[in-house]
């Protein structure tokens, strides 16, 4: 029989239904999770020898939880996943506001409900989706809201004094009563209103507006904060801190292999991104290590981090950008060029706060600063290092490439070339696909000319080559002769 069919409190005796507190179905499904290695936080990349064994702890041990990290961590993905630890569904007490257990009511309604009724006290179920509430913690939050107070509305339509308890409108944490309750940003909540929580997470109770009244509420609290917080705009008080039995300290992608899944997996891409256009795992990982480039930057400041949704962005404005590009030129595939990174810069600018020297060179540059130090680093791992000093008569990889571009002018790119247009231009210069041939082996036919494209950019950042751009061409030619013709 499905428990959903159960309609009364003696359904629910008569088939010796059995409570439990929500930190308990918590701690019981989990176990049921670890015995029969089942993950309970899937989709969750790079935490699973860090930041998933510590909150797995926390819950064995019924703790209210606070993760605390920087900002695009996936704290708040972390609280909400914690809705499949739930039993799929609860009875409560049918009407009551604060989702009254029949076998342990708190309110004054269902115990008059429960004393007048009985047995044939109706029950409604709740499924797990619902027991979930969310607050972001902004200066403007007051107790009321939290916690509740007095309504002088519901007293006059119910003809009731104040000294009446049913005069009291919950707020949203006794509202939340049996589910999971976060709140974002603690440090924002102001110190008065933090204050307001001690009460109920050590004794799991709440006052009202000095109703001398007992709510033994059931709740599981999961709060996220921002390290700078502390310091920057609030605090958490110590007190508060101190009743909050597991805080967690999340971080990002440790290698680029879980910033890619991360990305592929947030990514928000159209079913003709995913069949026409083709992206180059070197494309994927340059992606990534501009991320990282901006968590170590100095124009960036560190403190406030560079969020997980860089990458996700900027993934998605490079698919845009080679998509419209296709439909410009009516083809019908195409794959990334190096080209369209320019396409991320908006994404980029978004998504860092600049520290006073980056506000001096201004957000474009930084962003193109980090294409190109992304380069800078992902070249040696393919190519020989190309040396700042060279010994007389030793002989260099790019070498025939530099050679070629004395002998011929420069090579020209535009944002919207065709795919034809953009390769006959790289198939001209042949020493650098017999340099891609040498030292880089099963290269893809179709992702052979982003590989050409990095070669020239390589070149370029390591100023072996002269690259400028002007609006939508980029130029690509011998350094010297460039310098001459400036001259």
């Amino acid at each position: 029989m499905q428990l959903t069919a159960l309609k009364t409190l003696g359904d629910l005796k008569e088939n010796n239904y059995t409570s439990r507190s929500i930190k308990e179905e918590l701690r019981n499904n989990l176990i049921f999770n670890l015995k029969h290695n089942k993950s309970s936080f899937e989709g969750i990349y790079g935490y699973e020898h860090t930041v998933i064994p510590q909150l797995e702890q926390a819950i064995l041990s019924k703790h209210n939880i606070n993760l605390l990290g920087l900002r695009g961590q996936a704290k708040t993905r972390i609280a909400r996943q914690l809705l499949n630890l739930l039993d799929e569904y609860i009875p409560v007490v049918e009407g009551s506001e604060i989702n009254d257990d029949p076998f342990h009511p708190i309110s004054l309604y269902a115990k008059e409900r429960i004393a007048e009724q009985g047995d044939e006290t109706p029950i409604e179920w709740l499924h797990r989706s619902e027991r979930f509430a969310e607050k972001l913690a902004t200066p403007d939050v007051t107790v009321a809201d939290l916690i509740g107070d007095i309504d002088p509305i519901k007293a006059a339509n119910l003809k009731l004094s104040y000294s009446d308890q049913r005069v009291i409108h919950y707020g949203m944490i006794p509202r939340a009563n049996r589910c999971i309750f976060v709140i974002n940003e603690l440090p924002d909540l102001q110190a008065r209103i933090q204050v307001a929580l001690f009460n109920i997470l050590q004794e799991g109770d709440v006052q009202i507006r000095g109703f001398n009244l007992r709510l033994a509420l059931d709740l599981q609290f999961v709060f996220t904060a921002n390290p700078e917080d502390y310091t920057n705009r609030g605090s958490i008080v110590t007190p508060l801190k101190d009743r909050i039995g597991s805080q967690i300290l999340t971080h990002y992608p440790k290698d680029i292999e879980i910033a890619k899944q991360i990305t592929q997996q947030e990514a928000n891409l159209s079913e003709f991104k995913q069949k026409a256009i083709k992206v180059p795992d070197l494309a994927q990982t340059l992606l990534e290590q501009i991320a990282i480039e901006a968590r170590k930057s100095h124009y960036i400041d560190a403190k406030s981090g560079v969020s997980a949704r860089l990458s996700i962005t900027a993934f998605e404005n490079l698919m845009s950008t080679a998509e419209r590009r296709a439909i410009v030129n009516g083809d019908e595939t195409t794959c990334i060029r190096l080209s369209d990174f320019n396409g991320i810069v908006p994404a980029i600018t978004g998504k860092v706060e600049l520290v006073y020297e980056g506000e001096e060179e201004g957000a474009e540059f930084v962003a193109q600063q980090l294409i190109e130090s992304a380069i800078l680093n992902l070249y040696p791992k393919h190519f020989p290092e190309i040396k700042k000093l060279e010994k007389k008569g030793e002989s260099q990889s790019y070498d025939e490439v530099v050679k070629w571009f004395m002998e011929h002018d420069d090579i020209q790119f535009f944002e919207d070339d065709s795919n034809v247009e953009y390769q006959s231009a790289l198939a001209k210069i042949k020493p650098l696909e017999q340099m891609l041939h040498k030292y880089v082996s099963n290269v893809k036919e179709e992702e052979k000319f982003f590989w050409m494209e990095f070669i020239l950019w390589g070149l370029s950042v390591h100023k072996k080559l002269d690259k400028h751009q002007v609006d939508t061409q980029l130029n690509f030619g011998d350094t010297l002769g460039n310098f001459i013709k400036g001259l």
